[in-house]
């Protein structure tokens, strides 16, 4: 039995760590199969240790490429370890952030390639694509506001980037929703949080009604 890998994208600001933590309950209601909940980079020990090198905002001199391999390493050792093994038990898996990621913020916003990018993570991923993707879109001005006034923490080391760079990668996102959308459904995020929860349960409940 084969399951089901469901993601959610955006650029930062857009508020998906909000929307999943209210939205998961509502779909383990509705859902006819368990649901695992994860993120990239991380989503195990390894992973996640990559994660804290790859965020660390002390990291200024990481490179473009480094960063991008350790963010396909991060996602080989996640697939192996908890994605793969979720979907052959029959399961949901829902992914905050996955290839697309790379391909917005490596393949356009650090101007590597998105086909060098993709590449790359074909050859990590072995052709593992997300059955239905949730990509919840905001302008660049409006999510880096969102992260100045709401979050708490350090800013990690992509937050910090400029403008011109979050723009470039918003723009990567529209375009892969433009060209794959069957996969990648686009939700306003800059509506109130409760409508952009409604509108990404509707929008999974139509993709994948015998699921939801």
């Amino acid at each position: 039995m084969t399951g089901t890998l469901i993601t959610f994208e955006g650029p930062d600001g857009a508020g998906k760590t909000s929307v999943l933590r209210a939205l998961l309950p509502q779909l383990q209601q509705l859902a006819s199969l368990p649901i695992v909940l994860t993120r990239e980079p991380g989503g195990n020990a390894i992973s996640e240790a990559i994660r804290s090198l790859i965020l660390d905002p002390a990291n200024t001199a990481m490179d473009a490429r480094t960063e991008a391999l350790l963010y396909t390493a991060a996602r080989r050792q996640h697939i192996m370890t908890k994605i793969r093994p979720a979907l052959a038990a029959g399961q949901i898996v829902i992914c905050d952030r996955f290839v697309d990621s790379s391909l917005a913020y490596q393949g356009a916003g650090r101007h590597i390639g998105v086909e060098a990018v993709a590449q790359m993570n074909q050859f990590a991923t072995e052709g593992l694509t997300p059955d239905v993707t949730i990509y919840l879109d905001i302008p660049s001005e409006l999510g880096l506001q969102r992260i100045a006034t709401q979050r708490q923490q350090q800013n990690d080391r992509l937050d910090q980037e400029d403008l011109a760079f979050h723009q470039t990668v918003r723009q990567e996102y529209l375009r892969l929703a433009q060209a794959d959308p069957n996969r990648i459904k686009v939700i306003d995020a800059s509506q109130p949080l409760a409508d952009v929860i409604n509108a990404s349960q509707a929008a999974l409940k139509q993709a994948l009604p015998t699921l939801f």
